[in-house]
């Protein structure tokens, strides 16, 4: 008897006697209802605010005055923008900064001599403190959120959902609609073996989430 066989052989015999029942798993408690409440929002600001990311909530009607002052108050001079991105949105921008188009931005030498980015997001999941991207025209390809040094990402309220599963649930209802996703917890931090702690290594130094209310 080989090694391998005398080891396998041990655990046969060590689970005799234990049996499993296999069953299946309810798909119900695997989602929730989609859109989190008053709670769950407040949970999704804590989280993100624990990534060491700035979160401003926002009414509706000031959004536009809110995207400016995040990337005044970042000292922001030139910012790239999806193309598909809100005009008015672009406009809040121009009056702070050189507004740069992505059409025009191409290359990463390009992009790393911008100071930040404006994107819309696809969701933001509130036990985890997560954006996600799916990189639809109004956020943009995803060098675009990669390279810059910060990263002003609008999330509406009725974007947050609790927990991964509605998020996944959420961002492919149709298998036919893969779509490539980039999932942001915080602005870019890595620690070497002494644990020092590094920004900016492999994204944005700074993250600054603009949740607009309902």
């Amino acid at each position: 008897m080989s090694a391998r066989e005398e080891i396998l052989s041990r655990v046969r015999g060590a689970t005799a006697d234990v049996t499993t029942e296999a069953g299946s798993v309810p798909r119900d408690r695997l989602t929730g209802s989609g859109a989190v409440d008053a709670d769950g929002l407040t949970q999704f600001v804590e989280m993100v605010r624990d990534y060491r990311a700035e979160v401003v909530r926002v009414p509706a009607d000031g959004l536009t005055e809110a995207i400016a002052t995040a990337l005044r108050g970042n000292g922001c001079r030139s910012v790239v923008v999806p193309e598909g991105l809100d005009p008015a949105w672009v406009e809040s921008v121009a009056g702070v900064a050189e507004v740069r188009r992505e059409s025009r931005t191409s290359t990463h030498a390009e992009l790393d001599a911008t100071d930040a980015v404006v994107t819309a997001a696809a969701l933001g999941i509130a036990v985890t403190g997560t954006i996600v991207l799916d990189h639809r025209e109004d956020q943009g390809r995803r060098a675009l959120t990669l390279v810059p040094d910060t990263h002003v990402c609008v999330v509406r309220a009725d974007q947050v959902v609790q927990d991964v599963p509605d998020a996944v649930a959420r961002l492919r209802p149709d298998a036919a609609d893969a779509r490539p996703l980039t999932w942001i917890s915080g602005p870019s931090a890595t620690s070497d073996i002494e644990l020092q702690r590094v920004e900016g290594v492999h994204g944005p130094r700074t993250l600054v989430v603009l949740l607009v209310d309902a």
